[in-house]
């Protein structure tokens, strides 16, 4: 990602906060910057709200700001634009919208989380860009802002200096590939494993699993033979094997997957064999050979091809990314600490 400065001084992380803001896209990747400067990173973390007053969050629970947005010099080096639940109400207001335009002026990078991307967009500032959102407000996103590219499926898109996420854990996974990115991958580590998450999801991993991902279908039998690749990836999925299941000749299983799942048979075994991999590439283990025949694969050479066409990178590339390193705490920099943010 490039975002860390010349210099060795601390990173300035501002998050905007107001009225409806949801509690976990603050204080989730608040925490994660708060956490790295246990483990030799430098953040100077604050919170501004538009007047300096407290605001309460959409789960009733008050946080402080520390400062206003006009008490502010400059927004630093990353600002940070929660989401809430109710977007439609903080895009109405013009207040919020010009302090959005006058941090991003003064931040050398603007990241949204979950629903702050419709914020950006509001104030004018993702027209032309790539951006995410949650999976559930993409619609409306694109909708009512047209001028905005938005990836209805991604964690988290970077185009240019703005990042967008989509949920508000997707925040935690931004805000971890940002310490990698400013302070290398041990630290990002040491911070995932100390808040017992992964390290982080690639940005462009889907929000959803792949059988969440495929419509609704009212053909029973349909959705047996769609259930049953997810349950046992690794057994028989061919083409004649789901018609046999089905009950149904293989050119009939074919068409029902074009109409209802608008996908092969075939993509949609392997989409989900890949999923099973990659889940056990990041949670056990297991030897390549083992996860290429637990999951249906056959042989490690097969898999990697897999994930080479699909994803770009090859299975010891994901494991990797997810594998904690036994990094020892380091001292806190003087000049980093935790924000002063006040759960009432």
């Amino acid at each position: 990602m490039s975002h860390r400065p010349a210099g060795t001084g601390p990173l300035t992380v501002t998050f905007l906060i107001y009225p409806g803001v949801r509690l976990l896209g603050v204080t989730g990747p608040l925490d994660v910057f708060a956490s790295a400067n246990e483990f030799g990173g430098r953040y100077r973390v604050r919170t501004v709200s538009v007047d300096g007053a407290d605001v309460t969050t959409s789960s009733g629970t008050r946080l402080s700001a520390d400062l206003s947005v006009g008490d502010l010099r400059q927004a630093g080096d990353i600002l940070v634009v929660p989401g809430g639940p109710e977007w439609d109400r903080p895009i109405r207001d013009d207040a919020l919208l010009e302090a959005v335009r006058r941090l991003d002026g003064s931040a050398r990078f603007t990241a949204s989380l979950c629903t702050g991307a419709f914020l950006l967009a509001a104030a004018g500032l993702l027209d032309g860009r790539r951006a995410a959102t949650h999976w559930r407000h993409a619609r409306q996103l694109a909708l009512r802002f047209p001028g905005v590219q938005v990836d209805p499926d991604a964690i988290f898109v970077q185009d240019g200096r703005m990042l967008t996420s989509a949920g508000a854990s997707a925040g935690i996974d931004l805000s971890l590939a940002l310490v990698e990115d400013h302070y290398g991958a041990e630290v990002a580590r040491a911070v995932a494993r100390d808040m017992v998450v992964f390290m982080q999801r690639p940005g462009g991993q889907s929000q959803l699993s792949v059988r969440a991902r495929a419509p609704h279908t009212r053909q029973e039998m349909l959705r047996r033979v769609l259930d049953a690749v997810v349950e046992n990836p690794d057994a028989d999925h061919t083409l004649a094997a789901m018609a046999r299941r089905a009950g149904v000749s293989a050119r009939h299983i074919s068409r029902l997957f074009s109409d209802e799942v608008g996908t092969t048979p075939a993509r949609y075994v392997e989409q989900v064999r890949l999923e099973a991999a990659q889940a056990m590439l990041e949670t056990c283990d297991d030897p390549m050979d083992v996860i290429a025949r637990r999951t249906g694969f056959g042989s490690p050479e097969s898999m990697r091809r897999a994930f080479a066409r699909n994803l770009g990178v090859t299975p010891g590339i994901v494991r990797a990314s997810f594998r904690t390193a036994g990094v020892d705490r380091a001292a806190v920099p003087e000049t980093a600490g935790r924000s002063g943010v006040v759960v009432a």
